[in-house]
């Protein structure tokens, strides 16, 4: 997989698409789709069909409100569907913050930890910093069951960066190296809509930690908000997939490394037309890229 892992990490490529796969029953948006490992596999090749670059699999809902499973259920619904796919050659994200299933899913090829816990767990750093693997270090407080009592700010952007930046100290200090750790910004994670818009829009200052940025904002009940009508409820995940393009587009024209999507051929074909657009802006003096942030993309945030 050493190719695969280069390919995927490689500064100044395109805005990757990491494919969402949740072999959970209660999942926001897809619980539930994959009750079977095979179900999980067939749609992540799929995924990659339609160019995904990488599968991120969970077996914890994270949504809201949600509950904890215990790490032998989470490692159950986890290990089959990392290690098919990882036989098969598709790069693999294990979304978790145990160290045991970062751990299984590392042995059996996961190529990226993605840590929804903001870096807390001391044992999941060991085992990043152990097998080498990159890791997603997500803003966050407080756990799935109570996240939205800690959606309190002095200033969203300030306060945000300010605890990634505490957060990614304590990460390379447990020995994870800093050229494999990237930042997500943790949309929707102890955070109103006013804070997510407000996160996007100033994501220049989340790119200033140095490190690639992944972003997902993929069916977010934010959206479903923001595209509904005066007066009319949100619309349900299954109705987001339009709005989720949108800030695909503004996501890739910003730079991130990544999207987290659901819906991965929009997505891919979001990021193509971005990526034709920048092309032909270059090739005809309409204007240059902005200046390069760490990883090689375009500056998150820069004006146009």
């Amino acid at each position: 997989m050493t190719g695969a892992q280069d390919d995927l990490f490689a500064p100044g490529a395109p805005t990757r698409v990491m494919g969402v796969v949740n072999v959970t029953p209660d999942s926001f948006s897809d619980g539930g789709a994959y009750p079977d490992p095979h179900d999980a596999v067939r749609a992540a090749q799929l995924m990659i069909e339609q160019g995904a670059d990488v599968i991120d699999v969970g077996g914890e809902s994270t949504r809201p409100g949600a509950p904890r499973v215990v790490a032998s259920e989470e490692l159950r619904r986890v290990l089959p569907v990392v290690a098919q796919l990882a036989s098969a050659r598709v790069p693999v994200s294990v979304d978790t913050s145990r160290a045991s299933v970062a751990s299984a899913a590392v042995d059996a090829g996961a190529l990226l930890v993605n840590d929804v816990s903001c870096g807390r767990n001391a044992e999941l750093l060991r085992v990043v910093a152990d097998r080498g693997v990159h890791y997603v270090l997500m803003h966050s407080r407080g756990s799935s069951t109570d996240m939205a009592a800690h959606a309190v700010y002095n200033d969203v952007v300030t306060d945000v960066v300010g605890e990634l930046a505490a957060r990614l100290d304590v990460v390379l200090a447990a020995g994870v190296a800093e050229d494999k750790v990237i930042i997500d910004p943790g949309i929707g994670f102890a955070k109103t809509p006013a804070h997510n818009w407000a996160l996007l829009a100033n994501l220049g200052a989340v790119a200033s930690l140095g490190r690639p940025l992944l972003v997902g904002t993929s069916r977010k009940s934010f959206l479903g908000a923001v595209v509904s009508g005066p007066g009319e409820p949100p619309r349900p995940p299954d109705e987001r997939d339009d709005a989720t393009q949108a800030t695909t587009a503004l996501l890739a024209d910003a730079g991130v490394w990544a999207v987290r999507v659901h819906a991965v051929g929009p997505a891919v074909d979001a990021v193509r037309v971005v990526r034709a657009w920048r092309q032909a802006a270059r090739a005809y003096g309409a204007g240059q890229p902005p200046a390069a942030v760490a990883g090689g993309a375009p500056t998150a945030g820069s004006s146009r």
